[in-house]
């Protein structure tokens, strides 16, 4: 999967079409490529609350060893907010402390997680920004870890993208697709159930993630992930008034877009596609035929609208041999680039030899004295 991190806008439908919400920002894409399947003040900046900690998971996935014992500091215990529930001087493996983070949104786990993988959090919040800008949220900007800082702040779009790149981890979305865990914890011989607070793991089919918020001035946030034959979409809700209103809002967009955005091979395997000139060859032209198909989610509009745009030369020398790269085609919907696929020749062209061009002047030559002989006895 490549992340250029292109926007690229479905088209334009009407108000009767898309689903009504009343969160007042959200977004759905695709997680194949990326593209906007449902928008709603996208790209309006707002408080994320703890949907902050899907980067904290990330960077200590990415950073740190998850067989690393990390011990909790006072800082870390006594942190306010939605806990998990870590002690003071506690010892954990820091693989625990991903569910203690995720499951029950642990803010203490968020600060363990930081002092561990940076030394202390402003150092771990330096390294969330730079990964969110690696990623392409550009109008994402970190004050913790944990999401309680009112100077953490993204968009319903950079939340998305976030959450795409998050998920290609597989270590990342085995945590955020649990239900429940029981993590070993210091002085507790059972260890410790945790709970996902996210409630659409337990209402939504295909439900596999991701993260929960709510603080109020950022409102119920919610960052949903779903799979139906094989196809993942993200949704993203901000600033909802309760948590049945973000879910609600999460199942209409998924609904909307799992209904409306079939998938569609949109370019068939070993298709002959264009013809390209050929000097100095046996043949004047030489097809191209794509190797491999082209399939993707569209809605109706979109299909009527796709044009494929050939990078070709102008013109081939032989000898062309059969399978031979020679090109390909973007697949665009409006100016946005949403698929491609390599041409290739679709049999030999062999080199035109001098001996071939005597030959064939010989040839001339004589269907042109049959048809003099004829005329002169006529």
């Amino acid at each position: 999967m490549e992340f250029d991190f292109e926007e690229i806008p479905v088209l334009e439908q009407s108000e009767s079409e898309l689903p009504k919400i009343s969160s007042p920002a959200a977004v759905a894409i695709d997680t194949i490529n990326g593209r906007i399947l449902y928008s709603k003040n996208a790209y309006s900046r707002r408080q994320m609350a703890s949907t902050t900690k899907m980067m904290t998971a990330i960077l200590a996935i990415e950073k740190g060893d998850l067989n690393d014992i990390v011990t909790v500091s006072k800082r870390a215990a006594y942190v306010g907010g939605s806990q998990a529930h870590l002690k003071v001087g506690e010892k954990i493996k820091l693989e625990y402390l991903l569910y203690a983070l995720m499951l029950p949104s642990g803010n203490d786990a968020a600060i363990a997680i930081a002092e561990h993988i940076a030394g202390n959090v402003e150092n771990f919040v330096a390294m969330m920004d730079e990964k969110a800008l690696e990623i392409g949220a550009k109008n994402t900007k970190y004050g913790s870890p944990h999401g309680l800082d009112r100077n953490n702040y993204s968009t319903a779009y950079d939340l998305a993208i976030i959450a795409r790149y998050c998920l290609t981890n597989p270590i990342f979305a085995e945590v955020v697709k649990t239900k429940s865990k029981v993590v070993p914890r210091e002085g507790m011989e059972n260890g410790k159930e945790y709970t996902n607070t996210n409630e659409m793991l337990h209402s939504y089919e295909g439900a596999d993630g991701v993260k929960t918020g709510y603080t109020g001035p950022a409102g119920r946030c919610l960052v949903t992930s779903a799979t139906r034959d094989g196809w993942q979409v993200i949704s993203v809700v901000l600033g909802a008034n309760s948590k049945y209103s973000r879910s609600n809002d999460s199942r209409k967009i998924l609904n909307y877009v799992f209904s409306n955005f079939p998938l569609i091979t949109v370019l068939p395997d070993g298709q002959e596609m264009i013809s390209i000139p050929v000097v100095k060859g046996k043949k004047e032209k030489v097809y191209a035929i794509n190797k491999g198909e082209i399939s993707m989610h569209l809605n109706d509009t979109e299909l009527a609208n796709i044009e494929r745009e050939f990078i070709v030369p102008e013109q081939l020398t032989a000898p062309i041999k059969r399978g031979q790269k020679i090109g390909k085609v973007v697949l665009r919907l409006g100016e946005s680039p949403i698929g491609s696929c390599e041409l290739y020749a679709k049999e030999d062209v062999a080199f035109w030899t001098i001996d071939m061009n005597l030959s064939k002047i010989l040839k001339q030559w004589m269907e042109m004295n049959k048809l003099l002989q004829k005329y002169i006895k006529i």
